[in-house]
């Protein structure tokens, strides 16, 4: 049997490492997708391709997309700083923060979309998470669903029946501890995964939110980020 095609959001991260793993785990030939959008943390698209390489995905493209042309985000726009704390308990979940990229989730999904068109497939997997996450609106579990609704109205294949898309988000109810044992499961190797927001470098800084949301899921599976352990050499 030929296998199904799934489009994978792949941003070279935690979570979308773990996605991808989960498709193969699932049986789906995998399409990854990653975005040069103009983020300060590029070096995420060097960890997507090392990812990429090891779970031996049929094809990874990388599209080029600048949203520092509308800037509003401490990830795209270098007037605003990335924001550091001396520990994972001054995170909240009450304002949505200032590393939030405007409707990035929506222009990631629909790229996906249209390669899914393409491809012939039905299926598109994101490593959105309702639980230990940053408080973006577009990771949310009524943002996908409305999402999903959209894309089946918005395609030729969608109108002609040979394409019924569906937005899989395996991690949405997972804490970030939950989805590093489902990844370690099945052996996803997050030394080569890149999370931090404001990266020296190649080097996690260890006190952006993404760096401490991942540093205390290690933590409570009993491990040391390998991304910070490499920092310290």
């Amino acid at each position: 049997m030929t296998q199904r095609k799934a489009v994978v959001l792949l941003s070279g991260g935690l979570d979308s490492a773990t996605v991808l793993a989960i498709a193969r785990h699932d049986g789906f030939a995998l399409y990854a997708l990653s975005f040069r959008y103009g983020q300060r943390h590029t070096v995420e698209l060097q960890a997507a391709e090392r990812v990429a390489a090891a779970m031996s995905v049929e094809r990874h493209v990388v599209a080029n997309i600048d949203l520092r042309v509308f800037g509003g985000s401490a990830l795209t726009d270098d007037a605003i700083a990335v924001p550091h704390h001396e520990d994972v308990a001054e995170l909240g979940n009450d304002e949505i923060p200032v590393t939030y990229v405007p409707a990035r989730n929506t222009i990631f999904l629909s790229f996906a979309l249209a390669w899914a068109e393409t491809l012939g497939a039905s299926d598109v997997f994101i490593g959105v998470n309702a639980l230990d996450y940053s408080g973006y609106p577009d990771c949310r579990p009524e943002y996908i669903e409305a999402y999903e609704r959209m894309a089946n109205l918005a395609t030729k294949a969608g109108v002609e029946g040979s394409q019924q898309l569906k937005i899989h988000t395996p991690l949405i109810e997972l804490t970030k501890a939950d989805t590093i044992r489902r990844g370690l499961d099945l052996g996803v190797d997050y030394a080569l995964t890149h999370s931090c927001y404001d990266p020296v470098g190649e080097r996690a800084c260890g006190t952006c939110d993404s760096c401490l949301l991942r540093g205390r899921g290690f933590a409570e599976v009993g491990m040391t980020d390998p991304a910070l352990m490499s920092a310290q050499h």
